[in-house]
């Protein structure tokens, strides 16, 4: 480590602890600690609870110095196998330089211990992220705080694409960040609502931040990184995989307040995002399908098994993971017809009257709502000042509408 240090100086990550602007200023050099971890991230995988663990213990420059040396303390996890699949990474990596692709796309690296840093990460535990790589405007941390995953199947179908963009546009009209995973399907859609109304959205990705990946979604991702933000525990120039993808999810749930599953089959990997969330005590929504879809069945299951609560708009969504008392949803109601507004005396005799051409007369009609006929005849006026009803002779009938 201490040879790595003393490699000539390179624009590097230096200035994340002041927020947004980190590891964009050039000439100064990265702390050891941020080298150490940027290694780290060379040299394992995404959720590594191995890795997290002894950084739990000691600063990622010892454990860089002990997977060297192979001088490893007391680590249960830690066999010798494993060991030596992480120093087979060493050769040839340059912390330095991996700092420097990312400030050239204009990102940083931030790690725990930055201002720019979301303390929400924690809750993974000894599967925290190593560090992040970010690109894009604002800070992580900040617009973490008011946050949504919306997520889904790859595969969707038209009705699923559209209620991902409505939803979308809606949480960011109220000030919401959308986050997604820049997937085909419902991430797109997704991020795509958001950008029309000029909202903010995160992407986060399987992939170094300076790899577009999927390609069809290359022009949605760069202009992600410019109006939000692109973030990856991945170094730069990584590619995905499909464990990667899995691992990513984890992110996704603990970086939100709450995770959205648009439509999703039963074996959809949109669903461990929202398991996560579950497990992570964030809240888990879920927007029902036909019931004749099979890439709706995985949501359905979700919420019949009370894992997910149902939400079909931005309102409801909003009520759960917003304000305690401020962000609520408005009460649903069907239109109130001036019927509904009549006393209860009114509305039986009216009950009563039939609608044929004959009518009835005011005895029967007293047998048929169980009120005196003196009462009846008195109601019967009333509807007839109303337009409810007319008298026929002897027998009054209901007044037939246009």
């Amino acid at each position: 480590m201490n040879q790595l240090l003393r490699q000539p100086r390179i624009p590097g990550a230096a200035e994340a602890r002041a927020g947004a602007g980190a590891g964009a200023a050039a000439n100064v050099e990265p702390e050891p600690e941020r080298l150490a971890r940027v290694l780290l991230g060379r040299l394992s995988e995404p959720g590594d609870a191995v890795v997290g663990r002894w950084l739990g213990q000691l600063p990622a420059v010892d454990v860089v110095k002990a997977i060297r040396d192979g001088t490893v303390p007391d680590h249960p996890a830690l066999d010798a196998t494993r060991l030596a699949g992480y120093q087979a990474r060493l050769p040839g990596l340059d912390p330095r330089m991996d700092l420097k692709r990312v400030c050239d796309v204009g990102g940083r690296f931030i790690i725990p211990g930055d201002t720019e840093w979301p303390s929400q990460l924690d809750d993974l535990g000894d599967g925290r992220p190593i560090g992040l790589w970010v690109t894009g405007t604002g800070s992580l941390r900040l617009l973490a705080l008011r946050s949504v995953a919306l997520v889904g199947s790859r595969a969707c179908t038209a009705y699923g694409a559209h209620v991902a963009g409505e939803l979308s546009a809606q949480l960011a009209e109220r000030g919401w960040v959308v986050v997604s995973g820049a997937a085909y399907g419902i991430d797109a859609a997704a991020h795509r609502g958001a950008l029309a109304v000029g909202g903010m959205t995160a992407a986060v990705l399987a992939c170094g931040v300076d790899v577009a990946y999927p390609k069809g979604n290359a022009e949605l991702i760069r202009r992600i990184g410019v109006q939000g933000l692109l973030v990856s525990e991945l170094p730069p120039g990584e590619h995905p995989n499909r464990f990667r993808f899995v691992l990513r999810n984890r992110v996704i749930a603990a970086l939100t307040r709450g995770t959205v599953v648009v439509e999703a089959a039963v074996r959809s990997g949109a669903l461990s995002t929202a398991r996560r969330a579950r497990d992570l005590n964030r809240h888990t929504m879920g927007v029902a399908g036909p019931v004749t879809s099979e890439l709706s069945a995985g949501v359905h299951a979700l919420i019949r098994s009370g894992a997910a609560t149902l939400v079909t708009d931005a309102a409801e969504i909003t009520e759960l993971i917003g304000a305690i008392g401020e962000d609520l949803a408005p009460q649903r109601s069907g239109p109130v017809l001036p019927r509904d507004l009549l006393e209860p005396a009114v509305a039986r005799v009216l009950e009563a009257v039939p609608a044929t051409a004959e009518g009835a007369p005011v005895e029967r009609l007293a047998r048929q709502s169980g009120l005196p006929p003196d009462e009846v005849l008195q109601r019967l006026y009333e509807l007839g000042s109303l337009g409810y009803v007319e008298r026929h002779g002897a027998h009054w009938r209901v007044v037939r509408r246009r």
